[in-house]
């Protein structure tokens, strides 16, 4: 049974924050008790990062009150927000790879023995204490590189309670962890949250939200504009508060009948990676590719774009078999692939959002072997303005833009080339609520002109609220293939899990 708390932890009322003329938190408050899971919601942009900030010692803010147990506090630097119990677990750790765990933990403040030399034995011992308190199977004396996104956040945990840390504050911790790994961290938390750590987790996924959380604020426009028990409340409501209105349906998804085949998939294989992969997608459908992080999913998508190699098997587009290995073959077939890594995959950061967005059809927009960049930025504005792309000048890098934002710029990149098949891969990861709904129509959109859509996505919710067939993979094959109307999330996870009562074509 977690603490009973008879008074915050922390409260934080009317901050402010400018940055120049950009009014980054024009009204942030935030109460956390001990022994409780709260959410912060919002938007990109919505102000939760410059409100962290303020929390973790980064930024003063330029008026408000910060109370941390009780005391009026002001943190001028992280050490002293650090010094007050408050630690940041980030989504990507910032570790010493060459260093072992125990280490990491204790840099800068190592225990040492006689004649002054670091007591290695002692800090090894305390470090595997509190791993074993956390319930993780990792040696302290282990090197950190090679550790996986997952390990490393334990480690960040581990060092945040060997500094007696009692806040917590969690940002997207899960957007890179497979499900198991994103069981164990809520396994952590929830031993924490039992210790009486009062815990500030930031997520863009409305369902680990009420998997985890006990309170939920919401902001909007740097403010805070809502906060309620998370009992209390349901999807619809949460999105209707991030967003400023109320959607009629988050998954907008359309009502086509599906045409004629425009990509078929037969017995592609690749050793050890994929085996006997069949399936087609028409015209007008939306078929989803589900299933746990390694079954194999992305590397099918990257075998039918051409990307990677094949061992047996073939991919036809409207009939035609494409030749393997040779994506320039499949885009001018009309086959388009959105990377599910669109920082590194998708996109070069440090160049305009009118190059990136038109780099798939550049041999259009040259004359004579010269860019015209007048007719590059107007492709992407024209892209941009179907997109609902936010952004005031399309020369900036695209760097400079949200995640939701590039999402669209690698969408729309693709779009340019006239696509009869388009491949998204993971298509919400990392964006924001107001962002989905946006791709979610976009994509309705698509299919209801006649596009055909092979979504891949670890997201339940957005895999049972866009599809028209659902198809699992376990372990590098197909293990069921499922109607909307069958499919369940109950269903997808045994099939996903390789559990008895499921083979292709239906569910038992």
């Amino acid at each position: 049974m977690a603490q009973v708390a008879h008074a915050p932890r922390l409260e934080l009322r009317h901050a402010t924050k400018s940055f120049g003329r950009v009014r980054a938190l024009v009204d942030g408050e935030l109460t956390l008790w001990p022994g409780e899971v709260h959410a912060l919601l919002g938007e990109n942009g919505a102000g939760k990062s410059t409100l962290v900030k303020i929390l973790a010692g980064v930024h003063r803010p330029d008026t408000g009150q910060l109370m941390v147990d009780g005391i009026d506090r002001s943190f001028a630097t992280p050490a002293e927000a650090r010094d007050a119990g408050i630690a940041v677990i980030y989504q990507e750790p910032t570790l010493f790879f060459d260093l072992s765990i125990a280490e990491n933990i204790y840099m800068g403040r190592q225990p040492v023995g006689r004649f002054g030399r670091i007591d290695y034995a002692v800090m090894q011992k305390e470090v595997d204490a509190l791993l074993a308190e956390l319930g993780v199977d990792l040696d302290a004396d282990r090197l950190v590189r090679g550790l996986s996104i997952a390990d490393q956040q334990v480690i960040e945990i581990a060092k945040a309670l060997s500094l007696n840390a009692n806040l917590l504050i969690m940002d997207e911790p899960t957007a890179a962890l497979s499900l198991p790994e994103v069981e164990r961290l809520f396994a952590i938390v929830r031993k924490l949250r039992e210790r009486g750590v009062a815990i500030l987790f930031i997520t863009h996924r409305i369902e680990e939200v009420f998997a985890l959380t006990q309170r939920v604020t919401i902001m909007r426009d740097g403010a805070k504009v809502f906060d309620a028990l998370t009992s209390e409340l349901d999807t619809a409501s949460i999105v209707a508060k991030m967003v400023g209105r109320d959607l009629d349906t988050f998954y907008p998804k359309a009502d086509v009948r599906p045409g004629d085949v425009r990509l078929a998939v037969r017995k592609l294989t690749r050793a050890g990676v994929f085996r006997d992969i069949s399936f087609e997608v028409r015209a007008g459908e939306i078929v989803a590719l589900a299933g746990l992080v390694g079954a194999g999913r992305s590397e099918v998508a990257r075998a039918i774009f051409g990307i990677d190699p094949i061992d047996s098997g073939e991919v036809c587009m409207a009939g035609k078999r494409l030749p393997p290995g040779r994506p320039a073959a499949a885009v001018r077939s009309g086959l388009a692939l959105v990377p599910e890594d669109r920082r590194h995959q998708g996109l070069a950061l440090e160049l305009s959002i009118a190059r990136n967005a038109s780099m798939t059809v550049l041999s259009r927009l040259t004359r004579f072997g010269l860019l015209a960049r007048a007719r590059e930025v107007a492709l992407a504005s024209t892209w941009g303005t179907r997109l609902q792309l936010k952004a005031s000048d399309m020369l900036a890098p695209v760097g400079t833009l949200s995640g939701g934002n590039q999402q669209k710029v690698v969408l729309g990149k693709w779009l340019a080339t006239g696509p009869k098949v388009l491949i998204v891969d993971e298509p919400t990861r990392g964006i924001d609520v107001g962002a989905k709904a946006e791709v979610y129509g976009t994509l309705s959109k698509l299919v209801s002109e006649g596009m055909a859509v092979l979504m891949i996505s670890s997201e339940l919710p957005e895999v049972l609220g866009m599809a028209d067939r659902i198809l699992v993979m376990h372990e590098g094959r197909i293990s069921a293939e499922l109607a909307r109307a069958e499919a369940s999330e109950e269903r997808v996870m045994a099939a996903a899990l390789g559990q008895p009562g499921f083979h292709l074509g239906r569910a038992a």
